[in-house]
């Protein structure tokens, strides 16, 4: 196992455990005891987590991992979620697209679909994501439009006033949200505040709003409400989200697509 690959499991179970202990962690990664002691203090060295005693515990009070140690989780749900997302997008649309690993992989989606190889230009794309905006900029057949503003290291997004301005002047068909939750009665949320306001801008601007999430996602709170449920026109999750998961948003007047 490389050390980014293992760095990302470590960090994914710090999340799911809420603290390691070094001897737990290395049997789970079938390392030795030193190796997750120098991982424990190079994490700890970017401030990813805190030493303890004997282990390590999540940096601060609202834990978020950076973008770049997220891509491996669910990995195979989100990208069945982002084709079944693509699929609903039509040539010719204004689309806005917020950050995160889930609309990642939808941006990705849509530079494959072979009907939008052509166009001028085959779709407009909002996003406030440095990294969307990076993978689609050399691609043609996409128009593609950055909200400026200040640029967060943990997911790439850009937040703050100077968003404002951009997103006041223009009208989307669709957006398509990404979040940290979804929940029936709760609606929609991310981690950070900033984010969730210049992701509620997004969806106002927009005729349609799609959420892309994983089952992971569904039935759960986070810290900053984006926008509530009757705000959704469309869930797009993944087959492992049963009955009992979607239908409060069914419910709820949502149509829920399972990839």
């Amino acid at each position: 196992m490389s050390r980014d690959a293992r760095w990302k499991a470590l960090l994914e179970l710090l999340v799911e455990r809420g603290r390691l202990d070094v001897e737990e962690a290395a049997a789970d990664l079938e390392v030795s005891a030193a190796t997750i002691r120098r991982d424990f203090d190079l994490l700890a060295e970017q401030q990813m987590l805190v030493r303890t005693r004997g282990g390590a515990v999540p940096h601060g009070v609202s834990y978020e991992l950076p973008l770049r140690y997220k891509t491996a989780r669910h990995a195979s749900e989100k990208q069945r979620v982002a084709e079944a997302v693509a699929g609903l997008i039509a040539p010719g649309e204004a689309v806005g697209l917020t950050g995160g690993t889930t609309t990642t992989e939808v941006a990705r989606a849509l530079a494959v679909r072979g009907d939008l190889a052509s166009g001028s230009p085959a779709l407009t794309v909002v996003t406030n994501a440095l990294n969307i905006a990076n993978e689609l900029a050399v691609r043609p057949q996409f128009k593609i439009v950055v909200t400026g503003g200040v640029a967060r290291a943990q997911s790439y997004e850009l937040v703050g006033p100077l968003a404002d301005a951009v997103l006041g002047r223009i009208t989307l068909d669709v957006t398509v949200l990404g979040v940290v939750a979804f929940d029936a009665v709760h609606g929609a949320a991310a981690n950070d505040e900033a984010e969730a306001a210049i992701n509620q801008l997004l969806c106002e601007r927009a005729e349609r709003v799609v959420v892309a999430a994983d089952s992971s996602k569904l039935g759960r709170r986070a810290f900053a409400r984006i926008c509530g449920v009757e705000s959704v026109d469309t869930l797009v999750t993944d087959a492992a989200a049963g009955s009992d998961a979607v239908r409060p948003f069914e419910e709820a007047g949502v149509r829920v697509i399972t990839a």
